[in-house]
């Protein structure tokens, strides 16, 4: 076995052992939390690579921990994934969760920490529209350790994230469809100050000018990852094509799977069918992907394994031990199923 050496401050991270191991981070953390769900001989392994490098487990302070867990909405598809990968980590540690919902405000963000502040939470997990300089300043005033879920946008250097490759997913979905003979794709994108709204917008963009495809003006409206918004725009862009006497695209990308289904409704609603008439592709790869009719070809966000990885980041923080990573950003993967087929003759 090759030892790989600590790092630059001499410690023994947990991507070291899963290297040495032969395994994921995820399954050496499990091993660390004394999972039931990891085989005897992959747990040996394990502890046997940590006696080798001569990993010091910590005494830990997790348990009876109480950690916020703080959304922009809780009656979301998304935020119902994030939840239930969240509550299963701190379930297996013993901690307690306290949920709560900011709608994207300042006003409820400042309540939020009041709050906070007031229960003497031992940690949080954000995955908030925003957190500005001074919401974090006051967070590490209180001495609260926080980990950032799918970050908005710039996140300073120090603070723990967890994200996912957002480019390489939107390059995978507008590439499938040019796979497929499409020339004329259009793009329902996320909110513009979103950072994996912009970046799937980005990975659109360059994916359709690497095979010299032109996008029309207005062929990638900005809206808001819900379906409401998906059948709204999706509407005002044939309603455009067809002012304008022009042919409607034959594919669509959309930057959520909420905002597919919205599109769904919108392209039936002006007869066209689907993947005959055109072609949908979404991303998250949410539960209700696979019940679509025809079920929805997508990007598969690891929502599960994100809510996990950023928990789990806490949970060492909040034990006094360093993040393994600051940075963790997990693959997508382009899930095919019945909503994508090549464009109809003659469009």
């Amino acid at each position: 076995m090759t030892t790989e050496n600590p790092d630059a401050s001499g410690r023994i991270t947990l991507s070291m052992i899963a290297s040495e191991a032969g395994v994921s981070v995820s399954t050496v953390s499990k091993v660390l939390n004394g999972r039931s769900d990891v085989s005897t001989d992959t747990k040996e392994r394990v502890e046997a690579v940590m006696d080798q490098l001569g990993y010091q487990r910590r005494p830990t302070r997790r348990r009876g921990a109480v950690i916020d867990l703080v959304l922009n909405e809780l009656d979301s598809l998304w935020s119902v994934e994030i939840i239930r990968g969240v509550d299963e980590v701190l379930q297996e540690a013993g901690a307690s969760m306290v949920l709560s919902a900011v709608h994207g405000r300042s006003a409820d963000t400042r309540e939020w920490i009041d709050q906070l502040a007031a229960r003497r939470s031992n940690g949080a997990i954000l995955v908030v529209s925003d957190l500005t300089p001074q919401q974090r300043k006051r967070l590490t005033a209180l001495d609260v350790p926080f980990v950032l879920l799918d970050p908005v946008g710039s996140v300073d250097a120090l603070v723990p994230t967890v994200g996912a490759t957002n480019w390489a997913g939107a390059v995978s979905a507008t590439q499938h469809l040019i796979e497929l003979g499409h020339t004329r794709i259009a793009h329902l994108a996320g909110p513009r100050q979103v950072l994996c709204s912009r970046a799937r917008a980005d990975g659109f963009r360059a994916t359709m000018e690497a095979a010299e495809l032109r996008v029309p003006d207005g062929w990638a409206p900005h809206g808001e990852f819900n379906d409401t918004s998906g059948r709204t725009e999706m509407t005002r862009l044939l309603a455009a094509v067809e002012a304008a006497g022009e042919r409607p695209p034959t594919a669509v990308f959309a930057a959520s799977d909420l905002q597919a289904l919205g599109a769904f409704e919108a392209l039936r609603e002006h007869g066209h069918a689907i993947p005959n008439d055109v072609s949908i592709v979404g991303f998250d790869d949410l539960p209700v992907a696979r019940w679509t009719h025809p079920p929805l070809t997508t990007v598969r966000q690891p929502l599960l394994e994100m809510a996990t990885m950023a928990a789990n980041t806490l949970l060492r923080i909040i034990d006094g031990e360093p993040a393994d990573q600051l940075r963790l950003e997990l693959a997508t993967q382009l899930i095919v199923r019945g909503s994508t087929a090549a464009p109809p003759s003659g469009r």
